[in-house]
């Protein structure tokens, strides 16, 4: 790191905050009853009754980052975000917050139900939350990431409803009422009110790590006493091998949940929708001609914006919403040049980008047993083989370029054991939409844990597809996903890394959960009961067989693609199912628009190798080069009106997030099969219905 980023850190006067706070302002109440949101916009104080919450209006439950600030408007990256917060909050079938009334309202806490702040890591959020006044949040329970941007970046958090009396009354509330029950790290982020303050405070020598014990087991062996480190779960053993331990080296011997600390990163990757933010916070933070620490371990992608242009309306161009895009991909490239970072830009001969970063990271960096951060709340992607990789939000990348670190709680782990033979037309997207239907992950039980996948049916899958699963872990709103690695894994590595095998199978030794480790829950499930899933719209967490739809829904557009659906793997599935139907006489029915969109520009090869395109192209499905792309709202495949149906093999279907229609979530069988019904159907392999038809 350079000298001169130090010494004038050292030399910086940092503080913490007084340790009582007084909140003078107004509480909004974020009610799934749009006239109860237009009424306190207009300076209505709604009444709440702390004593009997049942009395009260029901509040919006699983607020996601993409109604608080729809994607669009992640293109300002300053304080004109306070004039966003909210606007793409869904009440009743009505968005009843506009453009500048959360700041014009005089607000300072805004309270609301269960899973507060799901979906997209974007800091942006709580930013514009915080440029709108808002100081607080209060909510039954709040996800991860969201809530580890507020601290970040100095917004207060609780799950505590007592307060609105407190905040009402204009009372001073002890700060402490705001880190309690938090780990000794997160207290103090909180006293020096954000992350970057605290770790000024860190470098100067001011703040407390607490050390990390090893817990050890005592074995009487006649009158031999034998220490052993306790049993750790896979995510556990790598989180030991990267914590920074009091000497300020890196490594433990052992981890337990509830650990907190400093761990080291491996891997450190930002898209264009985050770098340009972390780029200013840096560059006013730490020096304009500062040098971010290591670029060799650092990437950035251009990926989630290539195609906006072709959907972008007139509208938001006018707002100058497009220009402003530019803007975010041109402060990247300039970022990097002058860091000497490497960044995985657009196509220089034709539209697309080189790929996903998640697809990309996967492809070509990712390696068993490393600890990798992302701007992206995707970046489990990568636990496929048997990495802890999480998703961060802009504060925590660019303190990331500084110290080389991230800050993190060991959390707790859900041992997923899917067992039996699967069926041929179930997907690993099936199996992960089960999981985010059952109760446990719909109430919240799973937020912010390591989901480890095992059994015989996930050892069956390959890599390609055990990333489905681990990325979805977004979706639960776990800390991360995670497989440990066997030989598929080091397969992988020797075919699309060209690695030693020798080198490969040494990097994966030990890398699996100890005999007695603990877990917070253990989810089982048989694969012989799964049948194909969708999640119906709103929400990934929907999930319903389609044997279970009783009326035929038809689809008007279908849409494979994606960091999890525009796999190698996924190719062949989108392939098989348009051969099949190509050998029956059949294609894209006319009713249905069907979208393929590449991952990466390797497994676009892989296509043009195996001969797929030729397919697509005869089965009438439009192919489109790699990006993010509609998933996001920014691309080929998103919907225009309202009751316009889509299936779609992405992985969110939040309100807005991909259009105004109506969106499902299906796996790529489905998807493509319903392309070509014209209506959701499941897959069934040609030479099965032949059987049933004999």
């Amino acid at each position: 790191m350079g000298t001169h980023v130090i010494n004038s850190l050292l030399e910086r006067k940092i503080e913490k905050r007084p340790d009582k706070v007084r909140l003078q302002g107004r509480i909004l109440f974020l009610t799934e009853d749009p006239e109860l949101i237009k009424r306190q916009l207009a300076g209505w104080d709604m009444p709440w009754d702390t004593e009997n919450p049942a009395a009260n209006p029901k509040l919006r439950d699983d607020i996601s980052t993409d109604e608080i600030t729809p994607a669009h408007y992640c293109f300002y990256f300053d304080e004109t975000l306070g004039e966003i917060p909210y606007l793409g909050l869904k009440c009743g079938g009505a968005t009843p917050i506009g453009r500048g009334d959360v700041k014009r309202g005089g607000f300072v806490c805004a309270v609301s139900g269960k899973r507060r702040g799901k979906g997209s890591s974007r800091e942006q959020s709580p930013y514009a939350e915080m440029c709108a006044g808002i100081r607080v949040v209060i909510a039954e329970n709040i996800e991860r990431i969201y809530k580890q941007n507020c601290q970040n970046l100095g917004v207060l958090t609780s799950t505590d409803f007592g307060l609105i009396d407190k905040i009402r009354a204009g009372e001073e509330i002890a700060l402490s009422e705001f880190t309690k029950g938090e780990d000794e790290i997160t207290r103090q982020v909180i006293e020096y009110g954000g992350l970057f303050p605290f770790n000024v405070a860190r470098m100067q020598g001011k703040v407390f790590l607490p050390p990390i014990k090893s817990e050890s087991m005592l074995e009487m062996n006649g009158n031999m006493k034998k220490y052993e480190i306790r049993p750790m779960t896979l995510a556990e053993k790598i989180f030991a091998r990267h914590m920074i331990n009091e000497k300020g080296e890196v490594g433990v011997a052992s981890v337990k949940p509830g650990d907190s600390g400093f761990a080291s990163a491996d891997l450190r990757f930002s898209h264009e929708y985050v770098t340009p933010m972390a780029a200013i916070f840096f560059e006013h933070y730490v020096g304009k001609d500062a040098k971010v620490n290591d670029p060799s371990s650092i990437i950035f992608f251009r990926d989630h914006l290539t195609f906006l242009d072709e959907v972008i309306s007139e509208e938001k161009k006018k707002l100058g919403l497009l220009d402003l895009a530019t803007q975010l991909k041109l402060k990247q490239q300039d970022f990097a040049a002058k860091q000497g970072i490497k960044l995985h830009g657009e196509l220089k001969d034709r539209k697309g980008s080189e790929g996903i970063c998640h697809s990309i990271v996967l492809e070509s960096y990712a390696l068993p047993g490393q600890l990798n951060i992302g701007s992206d709340s995707h970046t489990p992607h990568v636990g496929a083989i048997g990495c802890v990789a999480f998703g961060i939000g802009t504060t925590d990348v660019f303190n990331g370029w500084i110290t080389k670190d991230v800050r993190v709680k060991v959390p707790e782990s859900v041992r997923v054991v899917i067992r039996g033979k699967k069926h041929e037309n179930v997907t690993a997207k099936d199996f992960i939409l089960k999981i985010l239907s059952l109760d446990y992950v719909r109430s919240g039980k799973a937020l912010a844990k390591v989901m480890e996948y095992a059994g015989e049916a996930i050892e069956e899958l390959s890599v390609d597809e055990r990333a489905t699963m681990t990325n979805m872990a977004a979706e639960i709103g776990g800390f991360t996903g995670i497989v440990a690695p066997d030989k598929k894994a080091v397969d992988f590595l020797v075919e699309r890394r060209g690695m030693d095998r020798a080198k490969a199978e040494k990097m994966i030794d030990g890398l699996y959960s100890d005999p007695g480790a603990q877990y917070a829950h253990v989810i089982e499930l048989d694969a012989t009961e799964i049948t194909p899933m969708v999640a119906t719209p709103g929400d990934p967490g929907n999930g319903k067989y389609v044997r279970e739809l009783n009326t035929p829904v038809p689809v008007e557009i279908a849409y494979g693609g994606t960091c999890t659906a525009g796999k190698n793997e996924d190719m062949d599935m989108y392939a098989a199912v348009l051969a099949d139907a190509l050998r029956q006489g059949k294609r894209v029915a006319d009713s249905c628009k069907f979208y393929i969109q590449f991952g990466s520009q390797e497994t676009r090869e892989y296509c043009v190798k195996r001969g797929y395109l030729e397919i697509f192209e005869r089965a009438g499905a439009h192919v489109i080069e790699p990006s993010c792309g509609a998933c996001i709202n920014a691309g080929p495949g998103v919907s225009t009106r309202p009751d316009q149906v889509v299936i779609s093999a992405q992985n969110r279907n939040f309100p807005g997030r991909s259009g105004p229609g109506q969106m499902y979530l299906a796996s790529p069988l489905t998807v493509a099969a319903s392309a070509v019904a014209g209506y959701i159907v499941e897959y069934e392999p040609s030479e099965k219905r032949e059987m049933v038809n004999a």
